[in-house]
């Protein structure tokens, strides 16, 4: 069973996330983007590998995989349709794989790019697991690079209807900058002022922001709250007229927070 996930730093802002299972000393990551983190954390504390999972092809998700590949005899999930190299079983929308006992589910959510995938585990009910990779950040969403808006937005719903105890493990600490812009497109969020305190607090003290919750996102995430009145209200002073659906409010707040 798994027994915790712990974050690996990787470049300048990503984690790449162990999956460890203590029964058997092992390790699944997720989005290994350079290998020498991951290969010193599995020596420091005599591990193996068993796994990895991938949610999309950008190189700082994937660059650490034919080392890591050539170094140990791990099972490599993740999307067909980019032809990322390495990958030895691929998963697609509905698909389940079991990892250390529990059973994980694969959502494709494009958008960010249009192999991206996710993987879902809600076995424990009282704490259910989501590795979404570039898709949902705290307090953001990654960019559109592929996708449309309404493929990306469609995404962002998919993910907000797991439920609210959710525990989500994104790859970025871009929680100041993304709470800072939530901020300017939500300025009467109370719940914003609490999580931007804590955040602050956090990354003084070196620890990461991450994971966060779905019930935190919700409140605080603008991508998130494209139905509510104050982030309609900043998607008309974007576009200049009122917003039609929750898709122009996403569309009018994503583009604002490209140039923010």
């Amino acid at each position: 069973m798994i027994s915790k996930i712990h974050p690996i730093p990787a470049f300048t802002d990503n984690y790449i996330w162990a999956i460890l299972d203590e029964d058997s000393n092992s390790v699944c990551v997720v989005d290994p983007g350079e290998a020498h983190g991951v290969t010193d954390y599995l020596h420091a504390n005599n591990l193996s590998l068993a796994a990895v999972l991938i949610t999309h092809h950008h190189p700082d998700h994937i660059g650490g995989l034919a080392q890591l590949s050539a170094q140990y005899q791990a099972v490599v999930y993740g999307p067909e349709s980019s032809g990322i190299k390495g990958i030895t079983k691929f998963v697609a929308e509905g698909d389940r794989l079991e990892l250390f006992g529990q059973s994980f589910t694969v959502l494709e959510v494009p958008g960010h790019t249009l192999d991206h995938i996710a993987y879902y585990c809600d076995e424990d009910s009282a704490n259910p697991i989501l590795f979404c990779g570039d898709t949902l950040f705290a307090a953001g969403c990654g960019r559109i690079f592929e996708g449309t808006p309404e493929v990306m937005y469609q995404s962002l719903v998919k993910l907000a209807n797991l439920g609210s105890d959710t525990i989500i493990y994104c790859t970025h600490e871009y929680t100041l900058a993304n709470l800072a812009f939530a901020q300017a497109a939500d300025p009467a969020n109370q719940e914003l002022i609490k999580r931007c305190a804590d955040a602050r607090a956090k990354r003084e003290a070196s620890q990461p922001t991450l994971p966060s919750t779905m019930e935190i996102e919700l409140t605080t995430n603008p991508f998130l709250r494209c139905n509510e009145p104050a982030l309609r209200k900043s998607a008309e002073n974007q576009l200049g007229s009122a917003p039609g659906n929750e898709v122009e409010v996403f569309s009018a707040i994503r583009g604002w927070k490209d140039n923010f």
